[in-house]
């Protein structure tokens, strides 16, 4: 009996839709195991995962994509758009079937396929994503010549297709590198969350958890991992700020977590508000500070650029000095430079700054916790969020300038 046929067999119209497709991943897994040559570790991919019937299809779409790109131009399958999860299930496993048994009559292709590296794969997508070798070499920490012969070993792999078409300012992908793109990011995405999964269930008695913020926040984290508020971190655990303005990629494990001013509007994952903090005008003490502080053009987005700009033109002060990073604004502000804007912890902790305003509401900054589902229940990660909510909860009132830090 054929493969497919083997799971409609199997599976019976009274059980549960997860059930089907949960038996539909694990056979698709061990199917792929066994012909692919895929080291068993590699069904980890679909354990502990609460979206079962994804897990399920997604093994389908990879190697779907796998054979149309690499294998050969086969035609594609049928979109498959089924009324019920239970023919959504025995549609996916046909189609498995149906891509393992051409692979059974490609031998060479499969052999390159069972040969293929990972890091090739990954070469391959940077320089598809970077348009040259040396901005890949960057990205990725590798010499040029290394991105050359990776790059040389993963077209082998294609029966040596030519990838790239080589242009005086770069490298652009041909027909047959672009019809590979998609199948690569499936392998990259499953090995990317094999990584995190690997990562999460590793012992946390030590751990770094490098934790992606902007300078603000990284401040506040710095400050709290001193005196009581330090003992409840747990024990063995090493706190990495980043300073990034910009997001990490969570999902490619820049970072393990992000303190972020604005949670993400969509991705897999787990967004908790931390706090909030309040910021006010302050200036040297005693100085008359008729200036104004303020940050780059670069940063006139920024809540509290904009709020100086108003404040510029109501009040005919000039602006003394444009700067990009808070502790240059505060170095200024405690020369007599100007009066400028600060978050209240810094502001009122400071002993040569006064607050002229009180905590002005349309520019304090909400933050929130950010982590990927695969991480949240990494021993290190979870004492890290612990540590973060206890630690926005006690200084709850310094951050809202209502106490002294």
């Amino acid at each position: 009996m054929s493969f497919p046929m083997v799971l409609a067999h199997e599976f019976d119209a009274e059980h549960e839709p997860v059930a089907i497709c949960r038996q539909l991943g694990d056979a698709a897994f061990a199917i792929a195991r066994r012909r692919l040559r895929r080291p068993p570790d590699h069904a980890e991919l679909c354990e502990g995962s609460a979206e079962v019937d994804d897990a399920g299809r997604h093994v389908g779409d990879l190697l779907l994509s796998l054979s149309r790109g690499i294998v050969a131009a086969w035609p594609p399958p049928r979109d498959l758009r089924f009324r019920s999860p239970l023919a959504r299930a025995r549609g996916t496993a046909a189609m498995v079937g149906s891509t393992l048994r051409r692979l059974e009559t490609k031998e060479r292709a499969m052999a390159s396929l069972g040969a293929m590296d990972w890091d090739d794969v990954r070469v391959f997508l940077a320089i598809a994503r970077a348009g040259s070798m040396r901005a890949a070499g960057r990205a990725l920490g590798l010499s040029q010549p290394t991105i050359a012969r990776r790059l040389a070993a993963f077209e082998a792999g294609v029966d040596g297709a030519s990838l790239f078409d080589r242009l005086p300012d770069g490298l652009r992908l041909t027909v047959a590198g672009r019809q590979l793109v998609a199948a690569a990011e499936s392998v990259e995405d499953a090995m990317l969350s094999l990584e995190r999964r690997r990562w999460a269930a590793a012992p946390a008695s030590t751990a770094t958890v490098r934790v992606s913020t902007g300078e603000c926040a990284a401040g506040f984290l710095a400050r709290g991992l001193s005196g009581p508020t330090r003992r409840a971190l747990a024990a063995g655990i090493t706190l990495e700020l980043v300073d990034s303005r910009q997001t990490a990629d969570l999902t490619r494990r820049e970072a393990d977590m992000a303190l972020r001013h604005d949670p993400p509007a969509r991705g897999d994952y787990y967004v908790a508000k931390a706090g909030t903090f309040a910021c006010a005008v302050y200036r040297r003490r005693g100085a008359p500070a008729e200036a104004w502080i303020t940050y780059t053009e670069q940063q006139a987005h920024y809540a509290p650029a904009r709020w100086v700009e108003r404040q510029v033109l109501e009040t005919g002060w000039p602006v003394a000095l444009r700067a990009s990073s808070m502790l240059m604004h505060v170095e200024a502000i405690r020369a007599g430079t100007g009066r400028g804007v600060l978050p209240c912890y810094v502001g009122d902790g400071h002993p040569l700054l006064e607050r002229l305003t009180p905590p002005i509401r349309e520019i304090a900054a909400d933050y929130w916790i950010v982590v990927h589902r695969d991480l949240r229940r990494a021993a290190g990660v979870r004492a890290a969020i612990d540590w973060m909510k206890k630690l926005f909860a006690e200084q709850r009132g310094v951050l809202a300038g209502e106490a002294r830090p």
